[in-house]
């Protein structure tokens, strides 16, 4: 399996109810959940940012870089989105293959 490295920007739109908000991100964490319980889903992280904004750092494994966008383009905040995704290798150095 590849290694990716996701960062997401959640941007809900203008005007969205807040229940529906609220109703996205209880799916998100249920999609998440599942993601990890799969394997395709390693690590998660918060980025500081301002408070009104959110930003996500998650560590992603899948077969390829399109099996990765087919399971992000599923979530159900994926139209809030603003993805990048950073392919990663090996390294030669790294302590956890020591």
């Amino acid at each position: 399996m590849m290694e990716f490295l996701v960062e997401f920007e959640v941007h809900v739109p203008d005007g969205t109810p807040e229940s529906e908000a609220r109703d996205r991100e209880r799916a998100e964490a249920s999609a998440a959940a599942r993601l990890a319980d799969e394997g395709h889903l390693a690590r998660l992280w918060k980025r500081p940012v301002a408070a009104s904004e959110s930003r996500i750092l998650g560590l992603y494994r899948a077969d390829s870089e399109h099996e990765l966008d087919t399971l992000l383009g599923a979530l159900p905040l994926s139209a809030w989105m603003h993805v990048t995704v950073t392919p990663l290798e090996p390294h030669p150095n790294d302590p956890a293959t020591a």
